[in-house]
């Protein structure tokens, strides 16, 4: 990757930061809800070797995409452009940092390699925007908290990409701990974490390799549907967001819903955010066979009530809950293609995974791929010191 870097920018005076991706061990669709999420950082993730130019271009190169060529454009505009695909990420950060005040006169030479599968919904575009506000935090010695970073990653997202997320994979890549999961509490941004003390388990990373595009899938609809929601509901209880709800007050209010659609969308939100409560007392026990119980459920309302999963996914997660050794297994992320997840006996994972890519071929017609996840650290400049390459 260095001397990539040299060949590419013709110097070689640069630092390396680093993102990691996202899993969302349990709390799906609460983050934008108002819930709360319980993700945790992994060791996969974004890699940037940066450094400050003497003039206001920006060249960006990134290794996973290397039919885009050199991607420039100048500190004077910073404007959203098609063109720039992957970039408008970064040029997202670089323009709302600006915006928010702080000092950027000086262009930058970037050059990207993520090993975080494209498309997953391991969140590579989050991993983009905080790599890139670290990078940027660091070479021009600006003075920012970490939470604003992670506030203005969501508003790039949301803003300048057009996707209706929630704040809860940036926070999960910019406040990630090795060997911690965190109840995240959307509203308030209160955080809680949890030790996840796998022992004789591991995670494996399920992808569907089904390519879906957040921005174009029904994400935004199941958003629309909450948030018409919540309006007839603030008619009728003072709330501010469905996450306040409890189970008990939901039954009560389910018949001032106008349809069934509406209803399992609220349903899903309720018992979902629920379940997150339950897992940060299973962890916190060392309870990880309760926490799987919660995964296992997590998935079947996502499936029944939030109607997110689709056929590849529930494919990976129903014939992992078959094989041996498994705790819990789960769709993780948005859905409509993406990534499972489930918690595996160590001596059983080599077979877990023959078992359930053999299966999903066989009904889907073209292969899952698996990956074992660590958790890690969250984003972070990379000294010599720590030689943490991951390849």
């Amino acid at each position: 990757m260095e001397l990539f870097f040299e060949r590419t920018f013709n110097h070689n005076n640069h630092r390396l930061f680093f993102a990691p991706g996202r899993i969302n061990l349990i709390g799906e669709h609460t983050d934008y809800n108002g819930g709360h999420v319980f993700p945790c950082a992994i060791t996969y993730g974004t890699y940037a070797l940066v450094s400050k130019r003497n003039d206001t271009s920006v060249r960006l190169y990134s290794m996973n995409f290397p039919e885009e060529g050199l991607i420039e454009f100048n500190l004077d505009n910073l404007r959203y452009d098609i063109n720039h695909s992957w970039a408008n990420y970064a040029k997202g950060m670089i323009s709302y940092l600006k915006q928010a005040g702080y000092k950027i006169e000086n262009g930058l030479d970037i050059l990207i390699y993520g090993n975080i599968p494209n498309g997953a919904g391991l969140s590579s575009s989050a991993s983009i925007e905080l790599v890139i506000g670290i990078a940027i935090e660091k070479l021009f010695n600006l003075d920012i908290n970490r939470i604003e970073i992670v506030k203005i990653g969501q508003q790039v997202e949301n803003h300048f990409i057009g996707v209706n997320s929630g704040i809860m994979d940036q926070f999960a890549i910019g406040m990630g701990r090795k060997d911690f999961g965190m109840l995240l509490n959307c509203q308030t941004l209160t955080c809680e974490y949890a030790p996840i003390q796998l022992h004789q388990h591991d995670i494996v990373i399920m992808n569907t390799n089904k390519r879906r595009t957040l921005a174009d899938s029904k994400y935004n609809e199941r958003k629309r549907e909450c948030e018409e929601a919540l309006e007839i509901l603030k008619k009728v209880i003072d709330i501010s967001s469905l996450g306040e709800l409890t189970e008990d007050s939901l039954k009560s209010l389910k018949n001032y819903l106008p349809n069934e659609v509406i209803q399992k969308r609220v349903q899903h939100v309720v018992s979902e955010n629920a379940r997150t409560l339950k897992a940060l007392r299973a962890l916190k026990a060392n309870d990880l066979y309760e926490f799987g119980q919660l995964m296992d459920a997590s998935h079947c309302s996502l499936r029944d009530d939030y109607e997110v999963t689709g056929r590849e996914l529930d494919t990976l997660v129903e014939t992992a809950w078959n094989q041996k050794g498994v705790i819990g297994a789960r769709m993780t992320g948005a859905g409509f293609g993406g990534c499972a997840i489930a918690i595996v006996e160590k001596n059983q994972v080599a077979e877990f995974i023959n078992e359930v890519k053999e299966s999903y071929k066989e009904k889907i017609g073209y292969e899952a791929t698996f990956y074992v996840a660590n958790i890690g650290d969250g984003a972070r400049e990379i000294t010599e010191e720590e030689d943490q390459w991951v390849f």
